[in-house]
């Protein structure tokens, strides 16, 4: 696992020595953010949440093509992706341990927004679809912000939240999907 290009580019990341964190592969990392670079400009990006960090791959590479900040959260592999913010440099990142839905709460009491957000939920838990439930009620996506779900290829979002707007659904085999959303006005 590696940064794709960028600040850090080719810069190898850590990854933990067990099978409970499933890390974005290369492959689709690289896809997804093929897709990002049509919709966006990451230098115009000031913050960016990563959900279910795990390796904190998907936030670290936004930072390298240029977005502002990243905050991490993760229940377990808080210490690998402190390691590997310590190894790309990057200064404007926060790393919060816990349970997702709490921190996401006081995040939102904190007034945080942010322009896009990563969520990478284990499979087949009903999680991909809370977090953007959650992102939603507590307006945690600023205005035509993006929202990224890496989610089982099964896995299917229904009932959108009022202004979301789904952009694009790819799947990567039969395993993979992932969901890009949009956050537009009233």
């Amino acid at each position: 696992m590696r940064i794709i290009t960028g600040k850090a580019k080719g810069l190898r990341l850590k990854t933990p020595k067990n099978f409970l964190t499933r890390p974005t592969s290369d492959r689709i990392k690289e896809s997804v953010f093929s897709i990002l670079n049509g919709l966006i400009n990451f230098s115009e990006i000031k913050s960016v949440l990563d959900i279910f960090a795990g390796t904190g791959a998907l936030g670290l590479e936004a930072v390298s093509r240029g977005a502002n900040s990243a905050t991490f959260i993760d229940s377990s592999t808080t210490e690998i992706i402190r390691e590997n913010i310590k190894q790309t440099k990057f200064e404007n990142c926060e790393v919060l341990r816990g349970d997702f839905e709490k921190i996401l709460r006081r995040l939102s009491k904190q007034n945080l927004m942010f322009d896009l957000i990563f969520s990478d939920a284990p499979y087949a838990k009903g999680l991909s679809q809370k977090s953007l439930k959650l992102v939603a009620e507590l307006n945690l996506l600023n205005e035509g912000g993006l929202m990224i779900i890496e989610h089982g290829a099964e896995e299917i979002f229904e009932d959108l939240p009022p202004n979301f707007n789904l952009v694009r659904k790819i799947n990567y085999g039969h395993t993979t999907g992932v969901t890009i959303f949009q956050k537009h006005s009233g």
